[in-house]
Parts: C-alpha cells; sequence; structure tokens
C-alpha cells in the first residue's frame, strides 16, 4: 500500500487493521513533493524497504529506511528467509537473531540444503548458544535454534463445486501427511482458472497465508511432464489433467506425488529443489 499525504494520516489508515507481521502488506508513505519514500509497516517480509528503494531510484526521491539491520548495513534473517522461500517457525527467535548481530554476537548457521555464497558478517560455522538451521528436520543443533523450513512443494488441488474449506484443508492435511509434507513446507496451492472462485479453495488459501494460483487450460496442458489423464476432466475442462498439471506448473518442478481422487477432490504434489544463497 502506497499513501501520498502526511505520515501520521497513513498511521490513523492503517492501525485497525495491522495484525501481525507474516501477514501485514509492506506499507510506504511518500509526501507531495516526492522528495521521501517511507516504509512503515513490513519493511522487511511485506517488502516495504525493498519497494521504497527501487520507487525513490525512479522518483529520485531518497528512501527513508529504519529498520535496524538495514541502517547497520547487518544480515536479516527475515529478508534472507523471504528470498529464500524458507519459513520462519518462530517470530520470537527471528527477532533474537537480529539482536544478537546488533549488538556484535556471533549467530551460529546450519544447513541441511546446499549453500550458495560466503556467509555474512555476524553468522558462523562454528558453535554458538543461538543459531539458524535450515531444515526440515525437527533437530536443534543450536542451544536456541531458529529453524527455518524450506518451502519447496506447491499441492494442486480440484473439486467439484461447493466443497467446503473444512473438507478441502481435511483432504490436503491428510495427503500432505502421507506425503511425510509438513503444512510449513507448502509454498502454493494451484488449480484451473475455472477454480478461481471456487469458495472453498479460495477460503482456504486465505486461512492458510497460502497464494492460490490459477492457470487456464491453455497454459496446463503446456506443462512439461506425464501426468494422469481423464476423460471426464478433459470434457469439463479443456485439459486432460488439473491438480498434477497445476503443481507442476506453479512449482516450476516435478510431480512427486501423482493424482489422489476422493469424494470429490483431487490432490497432486509438485516439488522444486533449490540451494539457498546469500546475495
Amino acid at each position: 500500500m502506497i499513501f501520498c499525504c502526511a505520515s501520521g494520516i497513513a498511521v490513523r489508515a492503517i492501525a485497525p487493521h495491522v495484525r501481525d507481521k507474516r501477514r501485514d502488506p509492506g506499507v510506504l508513505v511518500l509526501d507531495e513533493g516526492g522528495t521521501f519514500v517511507i516504509p512503515l509497516l513490513s519493511g522487511h517480509l511485506g517488502g516495504a524497504n525493498a519497494l521504497a528503494v527501487d520507487l525513490a531510484g525512479k522518483l529520485s526521491a531518497t528512501p527513508v529506511l529504519t529498520t535496524a539491520t538495514d541502517v547497520n548495513g547487518l544480515f536479516a534473517v527475515d529478508v534472507f528467509a523471504k528470498d529464500n522461500g524458507l519459513f520462519i517457525e518462530d517470530m520470537a527467535l527471528c527477532k533474537a537473531v537480529s539482536a544478537a548481530l546488533l549488538a556484535g554476537e556471533q549467530v551460529g548457521f546450519r544447513a541441511d540444503l546446499p549453500v550458495a555464497g560466503p556467509l555474512p558478517k555476524g553468522l558462523t560455522a562454528e558453535a554458538a548458544d543461538l543459531g539458524i538451521y535450515v531444515s526440515t528436520a525437527n533437530g536443534r543443533p543450536f542451544p536456541r535454534t531458529l529453524r527455518l523450513i524450506p518451502r519447496r512443494y506447491t499441492a494442486g488441488l480440484g473439486c467439484r463445486r461447493g466443497k467446503s474449506e473444512a473438507e478441502l484443508e481435511g483432504f490436503l492435511l491428510k495427503n500432505l501427511e502421507n506425503c511425510g509434507v509438513g503444512l510449513p513446507e507448502l509454498k502454493a496451492l494451484a488449480s484451473i482458472d475455472l477454480k478461481k472462485d471456487e469458495p472453498g479453495l479460495v477460503a482456504l488459501g486465505e486461512k492458510l497465508g497460502l497464494p492460490f494460483v490459477t492457470y487456464s487450460a491453455e497454459e496446463l496442458r503446456a506443462a512439461p511432464g506425464d501426468f494422469t489423464p481423464s476423460a471426464f476432466v478433459q470434457e469439463v475442462t479443456g485439459v486432460d489433467s488439473v491438480c498434477e498439471r497445476a503443481a507442476v506448473l506453479s512449482s516450476g518442478g516435478a510431480l512427486v506425488a501423482k493424482k489422489i481422487a476422493e469424494n470429490g477432490m483431487t490432490f497432486a504434489l509438485a516439488k522444486k529443489e533449490e540451494a539457498i544463497r546469500f546475495e
């Protein structure tokens, strides 16, 4: 959200709606003269700081960043998590990591995924009281461990009209469990554009805080891979498979669980393997 007004007006406008750091949008204020661009809310997870710098460059304005890690040129764990598609398990420990770095303390780092780039200043591969662990495992390599969970999976979903959010959620969670995948590892729900306004699917995405992305039949037909065809689905939608193709297309990866159908609902799972990067 971008306000062109006094910052006080923006603060009063958004105050009743501010809820949670994970979900609050990025909010910026620009003065009428286009001199300053100020991120007010969700500078890191909501992307307000990055947008402020981008807008300031286009307007020949000055970005006014007040987040402590940016001011001091330090590693920001929440930005790192966002850029690498990682779920932050504990926001309190996320703040503790930033506080430790600002105090000049060393923060440990471990990862079960390939890592590209050198560790930023303040992070160490050695033992530490507080550390970051990038993994889907439940291990705790540090006395205080902030676990960042890789979000590498996309669930393709389909359903008959009228399926409730509760039915779809139960179906999704059961199949994720059967696949050995935790909900925090999921990055999106995907389907065909015929379902873009399906109340149950839309509500499920909102409840889980996940994007619900849809594709046209033409886009789905172009998805690469070997899929489970259905003459009925072809007749109704114009493409032989929805959930499998949607999962692959959204993830950019490959199918890891083929279509499962139950009580008018379908599920498939795709995954893209990616290294984590320090940039």
